[in-house]
């Protein structure tokens, strides 16, 4: 609470510094599933490939989080705490929100610029495989998209949450690892990961067009902001207000009654 608080508080330069910043940051995600499937050549199965790309994309989550960088989809769960304890406003919340996912698209796609340009010439991306990449996040039906933005959002969100509790590095480290590599696994959709690829996949010219990446990034966007602010912060700080304070049980009186 604290801290989402003290996120309300920031200038707008700064949010804006530290979203570009986790933009560029979590793409490294997208690079290294490219990478991956580039100098892999084909799996032996669909689960190899799946476990490689998963653990891959982590990485992109692991440097933003551990780096202490603003990320739209965390602030979809600690964003929304201040309003429900009455200690925020829309006007807030809707300046935060704005300013970090602003700021997180163009460090995305100035990333997937620079993927566009170095990776094929230092023979390290093939487009083939980014195409691969965004051909699995665009194409779909609306609801299949928004369905699998609310999975990652709600993922996302239990990231947010248990760094929040988490005692040390390298609990924080396991936790963004285990969790965020089940995005990478589905692949389920996150506006700003997906981002990186789909637009990456749009400068090679796979087959991507600006309308199917303003299909992706809407309905994903509005599954990632549902998963985190109900799944996440709605219904344990529901839990956590409903529940009460914790109090000493006779366990001698319960047992003689």
């Amino acid at each position: 609470m604290e801290s989402a608080l003290r996120e309300f508080d920031r200038p707008t330069s700064g949010l804006a510094l530290s979203g570009f910043s986790a933009g560029l940051n979590v793409s490294f995600g997208a690079l290294f599933m490219a990478m991956a499937l580039t100098f892999a050549g084909g799996f032996e199965s669909g689960l190899v490939e799946h476990v490689v790309l998963a653990n891959a994309s982590a990485i992109g989550f692991v440097l933003v989080v551990l780096g202490q960088t603003e990320l739209f989809t965390a602030h979809t769960t600690m964003g929304i705490l201040p309003l429900l304890d009455g200690r925020g406003s829309l006007a807030d919340l809707g300046r935060l929100w704005g300013v970090v996912f602003g700021s997180n698209l163009v460090g995305c796609a100035a990333f997937a610029a620079l993927m566009a340009v170095v990776g094929p010439a230092m023979g390290v991306v093939d487009p083939a495989a980014v195409g691969s990449l965004a051909g699995k996040l665009v194409g779909l039906g609306s609801l299949t998209v928004l369905l699998s933005g609310v999975v990652a959002g709600w993922l996302m969100g239990m990231v947010t949450w248990l760094i929040a509790a988490a005692r040390n590095t390298v609990a924080q480290f396991l936790f963004v690892w285990v969790i965020t590599a089940g995005i990478g696994f589905g692949p389920f959709h996150h506006c700003l990961l997906g981002s990186t690829e789909v637009l990456a996949a749009l400068f090679l010219g796979q087959g991507v067009t600006v309308a199917e990446y303003a299909h992706f990034l809407g309905w994903t966007t509005l599954g990632n902001v549902v998963g985190g602010a109900v799944f996440v912060a709605l219904l344990n700080y529901g839990q956590a207000v409903r529940g009460g304070e914790p109090k000493d049980v006779d366990v001698d009186a319960h047992q003689q009654g």
